[in-house]
């Protein structure tokens, strides 16, 4: 993992409502913690080859100065469509990415307007670093619009989706 994506994933839990984030991936572990806006650690551990004696040696990924929430909001990020409809939920990026609504370009998108969705189902894929983040629908309806195009950039927060919930 390198130290660019990690200061990317303290950005993000910054600016999110959790306290907690671990990730672990291929021998790597990020932990981070946070008290209000402040981030408190982050430490990316690499496990020693087989061979050698078992001592990681952390590294630290806090950057010299930790930006505050409404610094990482973007102003370009468009807004949710007017309406009195209190049965819509949007669907929001959870990531800076490019928008995909199908796992490949041969195959056909994951929801269109009219589709019934679970809370735990995959509505779009949001790709981030090579990396392809399945997007689930987060609650129970039926997708009213689809507010992004395929292939677009989409900024953190950005509304993908409206969903009528019963």
């Amino acid at each position: 993992m390198k130290i660019q994506e990690i200061r990317e994933i303290i950005k993000l839990v910054d600016s999110s409502s959790i306290d907690e984030f671990t990730y672990e991936s291929e021998g790597t572990k990020v932990k981070l913690k946070k008290n209000g806006a402040i981030v408190n650690g982050a430490s990316a551990v690499q496990p020693a080859a087989p061979a050698a004696p078992a001592t990681p040696a952390p590294v630290s990924a806090v950057p010299a100065s930790t930006p505050k929430a409404e610094e990482l909001v973007s102003e370009e990020v468009p807004e949710l469509p007017e309406n009195n409809d209190k049965n819509l939920h949007p669907i929001l990026s959870p990531m800076v990415g490019t928008f995909y609504q199908s796992p490949s370009p041969e195959e056909p998108a994951y929801v269109q307007p009219g589709t019934k969705v679970r809370a735990d189902q995959v509505v779009c894929i949001v790709e981030a670093m090579k990396l392809f983040n399945e997007i689930e629908a987060e609650v129970d309806g039926e997708i009213a619009e689809i507010l992004v195009k395929d292939g677009q950039l989409v900024e953190y927060g950005q509304p993908l989706f409206l969903v009528k919930t019963n």
